[in-house]
């Protein structure tokens, strides 16, 4: 069945979905396709998230240095001298294994001795240390290390003045073995510790040798040269965004006599959109493996309709154009020219219209009609004889006087033509509840202004053309599947009884305007936030395309973090010293949130901690600090070899405060929050914030200025809700803008955010922060103060437009027709009634006062994919005093250290789905671990509100919840 369900392009009725009750063929269909052209595409699996194990959750947890076991000053390299060996160290340890390889040898020297933890007769050989005397305190600015084989896998190293109280300086979760160097130590102390807490072999930790050296030029960091970085005091001289009179590319226009022209764009697919990783049928009729013998669901893994095949960005993608005259005056038999323009030449074919929804043995995919090719030897010829056509202009078809064989607007004889809903079989429920055939036929019929139709494309091309264009990729892959309205344009849709037969989404699901995400029936629910606009335009997918790879790239070796894709050239060695990550969904994992902090001893680095050299900045102004500039940068490698260095500038978890709260039923949540401790130090005001999903960014753009200010208040509403704008500076222009992206609405542009991420996150420059020196203010931000290769400009633009075209998925709040006996996916099992419950709960108690449920964008936009949606974010992007328990002290341009913008709740339902088994949180630290705990965070201006949660019946606040997560 599999084999022959792939050649869903046979172009005809029976080999398209196994067969069955009075389905006729168009009279031009082919009798057999040449199945040695069509190979099965390849199934491209999921990639596995990059990030470092968290600790031991039972590792000791040491607070970090005082000030007075710290140097007082970092060096500076235009003075600095160099480091000096530091000779006169003794050792001692926890115990060791053997009389001869005692602690003393990782000091004496020699290359060729070693110390060896004891471990072959004590309780538990993991916990081992050894402990290194300075005999005085001492300045120590480096230590190397030159291990065995058996080495720490987890391993600290603590310090202390005198070998009773203890200070953590590192913590390390993956040890490397061999040499590891640690540099930036900058401490003043008498005892150094190495604590192991697992390690790497069965036997004792064994080192050969521990060297240390002073502090001075190439182990510890300069001081920075540091300037005050401005926000406005005020939106007065506010300039909104430039506003382009018409979209880079037209969508979807209409024609002088009513001819509806749809123009969308395509990208190749591995599978089809409803196969899982299982196999499905319905009682009786196929296998299920969607349910054990009692019933169970059972997960095989994913489908792989919604990931991206490799080398997606390289001549992947092609443009479809229909054009419906289903509202032409007097037309009675509509229909849908449809032209496909590719990257390379193609076999005929290629379309596919209305699935087989009337036989039970197919459920998964299978096709009823094809539509008419307009010249069959396109298809039955051997080669790829359908050329490259070029895209027409905007708003115009390429031929609109002319055509093929009569066809007015096809463009060749590869064109098809779809005007007739083909004939089925009529259903009844059997004894099981299935729909099945019941002897009688549904005639076929012409089409009809508001007929639903599913439509799906496919790649055919050949090994020679593919060739020709320098492309060793596959010839052959899916696409997306559609669902089109007669006279009415494309509708993102779910699936709806019989077999999740196609059905648009009713216009109040679809958060994300009309390029809302459709519901995912292939279990790709890790790739939900990476999705295009449901009608992305046919040349934009290409754009969407190339700016996911750069934010897929690794800026310093220039590979995409998917298997199979070529090397980013462009991307190579673009990345400073020091930096927090390589690629931007190292912290957008998945597009979604960072890992978020659970445990002690937890790095932060998928996190951002921004950092200020002031505890009370004032005036729209903050200092940068001297050693850190703007932002913590927490991973290091050797510019010259490329190696991963410690240098010690981290942000870890030092534990977590926690408090009950009792609800209403006597629930009792615990809130936690946790404490930061520094690597580096201290500085005086700091801000930790968790990565934020990347969805729907452009639209958020697109809103005008006026819509967001117009719900800024003077005064609080009855509940103490305000609401404040914040503004900030276009680094590309100087003027004033309106922030809105960002925890506390500083960044004004999505080329503001993802140029100021590219130097504060990952330690990019480009055009808009031309050098490293940015990250330390504005006083040498410019290129006459020097400029270091960063992102292009070309792929600054492209990383934009990925985002502006970031779909947002639909709310789940409709019920999926998924066949008898099929276990449905757990975030598509849904109760409506319960969401909508839910919903007005949320309205009730005034959520919605700063969560805004419904927006309208403008026309300011450069993409006509996100001009005039109505859209549903549940945000308003101002910002709001959340209480002194999500204060952070840290204050940019109007927003204190108590405000923060609000987020977009669009897509949360989807947060542990997206990040599949890495641990994510909520609020602007990740602090919350489920969402009531979020809500029961809230404080200051939503004081009132989150009371009344706090006193809602279980009953409502479970409705809420189910609300929440259909989103």
């Amino acid at each position: 069945m599999r084999r022959l369900l792939i050649l869903l392009l046979a172009l005809t009725a029976s080999a398209c979905g196994g067969g069955g009750g009075g389905s006729t063929p168009p009279a031009s269909a082919p009798d057999s396709p040449p199945a040695e052209e069509l190979p099965e595409p390849n199934f491209e699996p999921a990639p596995v998230s990059d990030i470092s194990p968290l600790p031991s959750a039972d590792a000791p947890v040491r607070p970090a240095p005082p000030p007075e076991l710290r140097l007082a000053t970092a060096t500076d390299d235009g003075e600095c001298q160099p480091a000096q060996p530091i000779t006169g160290i003794t050792a001692s340890s926890s115990g060791d294994e053997n009389d001869n390889n005692t602690a003393g040898k990782a000091v004496d020297g020699d290359p060729s001795s070693r110390w060896e933890s004891a471990w072959s007769d004590i309780a538990d050989p993991d916990d081992a240390w050894l402990q290194f005397d300075f005999g005085t305190k001492t300045a120590i600015g480096s230590m190397e290390l030159y291990w065995e084989n058996a080495y720490a896998d987890e391993y600290a190293i603590y310090i202390s003045d005198d070998a009773e109280d203890w200070y953590q300086v590192r913590y390390i979760t993956v040890g490397k073995g061999n040499t590891e160097t640690f540099f930036n130590l900058n401490i003043d102390v008498r005892y150094v510790r190495l604590q192991g807490i697992r390690r790497h072999t069965h036997y004792g930790y064994s080192l050969f040798e521990a060297e240390f050296k002073t502090p001075g030029c190439g182990n510890s960091m300069p001081i920075l040269d540091t300037s005050y970085v401005p926000y406005p005091v005020d939106g007065r001289g506010r300039q909104p965004l430039p506003a382009p009179a018409e979209p880079i590319e037209s969508i979807r226009f209409t024609l002088a006599d009513g001819t509806l022209v749809t123009r969308f764009g395509m990208v190749g697919r591995s599978r089809h959109a409803r196969e899982r990783g299982e196999e499905w049928n319905e009682y009786g009729f196929g296998r299920n493996d969607t349910v054990d013998g009692q019933g169970n669901p059972l997960d095989k893994g994913p489908g792989a309709h919604l990931n991206f095949v490799a080398n997606y960005f390289k001549n992947r993608t092609w443009g479809v154009e229909f054009i419906d005259n289903s509202n032409v005056a007097g037309v009675t038999e509509p229909r849908i020219i449809v032209n496909q323009y590719f990257q390379q030449a193609q076999k005929g074919g290629g379309h596919s219209f209305v699935r087989r929804f009337d036989d039970p043995n197919v459920t998964g995919f299978g096709w009823m009609s094809p539509g008419d090719l307009l010249d069959d030897s396109t298809y039955l010829s051997d080669g790829a004889p359908c050329p490259v056509v070029p895209k027409p202009a905007n708003n115009e078809l390429l031929n609109p006087d002319s055509g093929f064989h009569g066809i007015i607007g096809a463009n060749d004889g590869c064109s098809v033509v779809f005007d007739t809903y083909p004939g089925h079989s009529a259903l009844a429920e059997n004894a099981d509840g299935v729909l099945v055939p019941n002897g009688d036929n549904v005639p076929a019929r012409p089409l009809k202004q508001g007929d639903i139709i599913e439509f799906t494309s496919s790649f055919f091309s050949t090994r020679e053309a593919m060739d020709a264009i320098g492309d060793d990729g596959a010839v052959r892959y899916y696409t997306n599947e559609l669902t089109y309205v007669m006279g009415e344009g494309l509708r993102p849709w779910y699936g709806q009884e019989p077999r999740l037969m196609n059905e648009p989404l009713p216009r109040y699901a679809l958060q994300g305007g009309l390029g809302s995400v459709s519901y995912d029936y292939a279990d790709n629910a890790s790739f939900i936030f990476q999705q295009p606009h449901n009608n992305v335009g046919m040349r934009n997918i290409q754009r969407f395309m190339e700016g996911r790879r750069w934010l897929h790239t690794n800026l310093w070796s220039g590979a995409h973090n998917e298997a199979g894709n070529d090397r980013n050239d462009a991307g190579r060695e673009l990345q400073g010293q020091h930096f927090n990550q390589s690629t931007c969904v190292s912290c957008h994992i998945n597009n979604g949130r960072s890992v978020a902090p659970v445990v002690a001893n937890q790095r932060l680095d998928t996190m951002v901690v921004r950092v200020g050299a002031e505890s009370n900045p004032a005036n729209g102004l903050y200092l940068p600090h001297p050693v850190y500039g703007q932002s913590l940068q927490m991973n290091a490698r050797s510019t010259t070899s490329g190696t991963s260095e410690n240098w010690g500038n981290a942000a870890y978890v030092a534990g977590f405060d926690s408090h009950d709260v009792i609800l209403a039923d006597g629930t009792v949540v615990t809130l936690r929050k946790p404490t930061i401790a520094f690597e580096g130090p201290s500085p005086a005001s700091y801000s930790l914030r968790a990565a934020q999903p990347l969805i729907g960014m452009g639209l958020l753009e697109a809103i005008a200025d006026d819509t967001i200010l117009a719900r800024v208040r003077g005064t609080p509403d009855e509940d103490g809700v305000l609401g404040t704008a914040n503004y900030a500076y276009d680094p590309e222009s100087g003027e004033v803008r309106l922030g809105r992206y960002g925890w506390k609405a500083g960044k004004v542009s999505l080329r503001h955010q993802v140029a100021n991420a590219a130097l504060l996150d990952m330690s990019v420059t480009s055009s808009l922060y031309p050098n490293r020196d940015c990250l330390a203010g504005p006083k040498y931000c410019d290129p006459a103060s020097g400029t270091e290769a960063g992102l292009p400009d070309d792929a600054l633009q492209l990383m934009a437009d990925y985002l502006q075209l970031l779909a947002v998925p639909a709310q789940r709040s409709q019920v999926s027709g998924f066949p008898q006996g099929v276990s449905p996916l757990p975030y598509l099992d849904v109760d409506p009634n319960k969401v909508t419950q839910g919903e007005q709960v949320f309205n009730d108690i005034r959520c919605n006062a700063c969560h805004v449920s419904e927006i309208q964008t403008s026309a300011r936009s450069r993409f006509a994919e996100v001009r005039n949606q109505t859209i549903r974010p549940y945000t308003d992007l101002l910002l709001h005093d959340m209480g002194e328990g999500l204060a952070d002290d840290f204050a940019e341009g109007l927003a204190s250290g108590r405000m923060w913008r609000t987020p977009a709740l669009w897509g949360i339902g989807y947060t542990k789905y997206v990040a599949g088994d890495i641990p994510v949180g909520y609020l602007h630290d990740g602090r919350a671990r489920t969402l009531t705990e979020a809500i029961i965070w809230h404080g200051g201006e939503a004081e009132v509100i989150k009371n009344r949660f706090i006193n809602l019946s279980s009953k409502h606040r479970e409705a809420l919840l189910a609300f929440l997560g259909s989103l």
